[in-house]
């Protein structure tokens, strides 16, 4: 079933259908979204919203089993998020990042310090070179937004009780010659905010 909206195409694909041919690919290990390239098939109405919640047709989806599928299948193009399959790509709205980091673990100190956060569909991402830290803020109100990097461009929002944990973890070192309130994890120092704007 289809209707025109703004301009867009709107499909509506049964989502056990969607679920189903990404089980398929799935039983052969971790899909290989980047490597998929099928043409757009249209614009689903699913939605990520800030707090990491899904929702299919304005309603939430309930199954976590089923999140963490069609997060297995999600990638990033640019600005945009797209569900890909081997045979389908169906364009969806994340309102900010598609994941949040809803736990963190530290192993060892300062330098050698280790910090694995887990997102809310289940994934566990160390913090290091390949996976960074950075730190957006609200261009209104100049509140923090942190944010880790999880895989091809798809972010974790770190959630408040985490970020606040992080900040009693934190350290203050040099950095681009200033002094810099951060974190060290897999070798990589991750500046949070400038020791001068510190309380």
């Amino acid at each position: 079933m289809v209707k025109r909206q703004k301009e867009q195409l709107i499909v509506k694909p049964p989502t056990e259908r969607l679920a189903d041919t990404a089980r398929e690919a799935a039983r052969r290990g971790p899909p290989p979204v980047h490597l998929w390239n099928p043409p757009l098939t249209g614009d689903l109405d699913m939605e990520i919203r800030r707090d990491g919640s899904w929702h299919y047709l304005g309603s939430p989806i309930r199954r976590p089993a089923l999140v963490r599928l069609f997060a297995s299948i999600l990638r990033r193009e640019g600005a945009e998020h797209f569900l890909v399959t081997p045979v389908e790509k169906f364009r969806i709205r994340v309102a900010d990042a598609p994941f949040v980091a809803v736990d963190a673990e530290a192993a060892g100190e300062g330098r050698d310090q280790v910090i694995t956060f887990t997102t809310n569909v289940g994934d566990a991402v160390t913090a290091g070179p390949d996976h960074p830290i950075r730190v957006a803020h609200d261009p209104r109100t100049g509140a923090p937004a942190p944010y880790l990097h999880v895989r091809d461009g798809l972010e974790a929002l770190i959630d408040r009780k985490t970020f606040y944990r992080l900040v009693d973890l934190a350290t203050v070192e040099r950095h681009d010659g200033a002094d810099w309130l951060g974190l060290w994890s897999g070798g990589r120092f991750f500046p949070l905010a400038p020791a001068a704007e510190l309380p």
